[in-house]
């Protein structure tokens, strides 16, 4: 019987050891009835969670609170990104019936907002750009209350499939930059840190009234000012939040952890990044890019009206 391998481009790679996580790192595990309940509506609806896949932290606090990031295009990733913990390989042909088991899941869990992800699908000719449009109007034509928030992969090489996604009008557009541009070729070998930076320039150009949001991970190898030289980046590309979190090694074979950031230096991280004007920062050690994003988004709406308001 032979052993399909989770991350087969890892598998040469010499392992690295895992640094004992710090007190302020470390969460108590949460397992409620909602937890099972939510946990049951994905495997009852044949859905992929990026909360599972990719070992979030703070699954247990999202799930008991009915909250799931839906994971779409399968759970096999086309990227070998050090740091993810998605499987890569050769992915499954796309399931058309999932943009309807992906409304109806958000129904019956009554979300006000939701999160779709998705896999990296190089392998196809507009990387699965129609694929989250249509997940996106199926969303609409049952939760017409409901608000969305897609984090899609960069289209790297795909021309213009990301208009597909524009035009599909989700409230939140999201594409995490995940790391500063030198650390690129270790960190995101499939990549390029100018084609994702773009894509969240043309997201805001497409329709000026989406809010736009990036995440990056620190402890990869950044300095401050390299994190500091992303912001005026996202800036300029004008990217409404931003997300901050601490990267944490999945396995031996993955990326190494340079270092844990200190909660002080994420206060002072949150307070360069409002100085430089995002209308929303989170960052802390356990932010993760969908981490309480029903109140982000709430919070970026209240925003932006203060900020008309005052006509800044």
């Amino acid at each position: 019987m032979t052993i399909q391998l989770r991350h087969p481009e890892k598998s040469k790679k010499a392992d690295s050891v895992i640094p004992r996580k710090p007190k302020w790192i470390r969460k108590k595990k949460i397992e409620s009835a909602e937890y099972y309940e939510t946990r049951r509506l994905m495997r009852d609806h044949n859905l992929t969670t990026v909360c599972e896949e990719a070992a979030c932290p703070n699954i247990g606090e999202c799930w008991s609170l009915r909250h799931a990031t839906m994971m779409i295009m399968g759970e096999t990733c086309t990227r070998g990104c050090s740091f993810c913990n998605v499987a890569t390989g050769k992915p499954d042909a796309l399931d058309v019936f999932e943009p309807g088991r992906v409304a109806q899941a958000v129904k019956k869990l009554g979300l006000r907002h939701v999160v779709i992800t998705s896999v990296d699908r190089d392998d196809l000719d507009d990387g699965g750009a129609e694929h989250i449009a249509q997940t996106i109007r199926a969303v609409h034509h049952q939760n017409p209350n409901t608000t969305i928030e897609v984090l899609t992969p960069d289209f790297l090489g795909k021309g213009d499939a990301a208009q597909a996604v524009f035009e599909a009008a989700p409230d939140v557009f999201n594409h995490n930059l995940e790391t500063v541009p030198h650390l690129y070729p270790r960190v995101r070998p499939g990549a390029r840190y100018y084609t994702s930076l773009r894509l969240l320039d043309d997201a805001k150009r497409a329709n000026p009234q989406v809010f736009t949001k990036s995440g990056l991970m620190v402890g990869l190898g950044e300095t401050m000012n390299d994190v500091r030289q992303v912001m005026d980046d996202l800036r300029a590309a004008q990217v409404d939040f931003l997300t901050v979190g601490q990267y944490l090694q999945p396995t031996p074979k993955h990326h190494p952890i340079d270092r844990f950031w200190t909660p002080e230096e994420f206060t002072q991280l949150e307070q360069i990044a409002k100085g430089k004007g995002f209308l929303g920062v989170s960052a802390t050690p356990l932010t993760r890019s969908s981490f309480h994003a029903d109140e982000d988004f709430a919070a970026l709406k209240q925003a932006r009206q203060q900020t008309l308001a005052s006509g800044t």
